[in-house]
């Protein structure tokens, strides 16, 4: 697909919307005009057949020309459906409309109408969920932008760590026990959650490394 197939279905929108709409205006992929008392109403659209960077950097810089800016997308493509609410919620808070061009049926869906920019309210849980994992994880054990296979170390996993470590030098233990020698007061919890598969229950309270946790606590 082509972006020029996204023209035909944009410009008869507007168009059914009493715009005069021309293509390819100075740097705008379309460009439609109509009356507006003693003033013009101007509204740009710049198309992609994939939403992507310099889309977004293109529809910014049409901001100087007017407040009426949309983005122009085809309906198919996968990274419309993976991402089509994190993008939806990037326009909205940059005052940019978006346009999803479904180009076989020749329709449009206005998914979103230009308004004023919006900044993103901070929101405090996340803001204090991110603080305390930065105090709680002991030293600096991940290179930033490495992903998530490569497997990060969590504040909560450096705890399992401890417990592990703890379990691997003493041998089966009593929760509390555990929980004294190394400082955590949760320990019986992690313990008991095991998310990494490293504990099991040998007897009622007692808890040891499995067979996993000796592997992965040992490498």
């Amino acid at each position: 697909m082509r972006e020029t197939e996204l023209y035909p279905p944009v410009k008869a929108l507007l168009e059914g919307q009493g715009f005069e709409v021309k293509g390819e205006v100075g740097a705008c992929d379309v460009v439609a005009t109509r009356p507006a008392g003693d003033d013009v109403e101007v509204v740009v659209v710049e198309l992609k057949v994939a939403p992507n960077l310099p889309l977004l950097l293109q529809a910014v810089d049409r901001l100087a020309l007017t407040e009426s800016v949309y983005v122009g997308v085809a309906a198919g493509h996968h990274l419309l459906r993976k991402q089509r609410p994190r993008l939806v919620r990037l326009l909205r808070m940059l005052g940019l409309g978006l346009l999803v061009v479904e180009v076989d049926a020749g329709t449009v869906e206005v998914v979103l109408d230009p308004g004023p920019y919006r900044g993103r309210r901070r929101s405090s849980f996340r803001r204090q969920r991110l603080l305390g994992e930065f105090v709680r994880r002991v030293g600096d054990p991940n290179v930033g932008g490495a992903a998530a296979a490569d497997g990060r170390v969590t504040a909560y996993r450096q705890r399992a760590r401890r417990l592990a470590d703890h379990l691997a030098a003493a041998g089966p233990c009593r929760a509390r026990d555990v929980a004294e020698a190394v400082g955590d007061p949760g320990a019986r919890d992690v313990l008991y959650r095991d998310v990494y598969g490293w504990f099991e229950r040998v007897e009622r309270g007692i808890y040891d490394l499995s067979p996993r946790g000796r592997r992965e606590v040992a490498s």
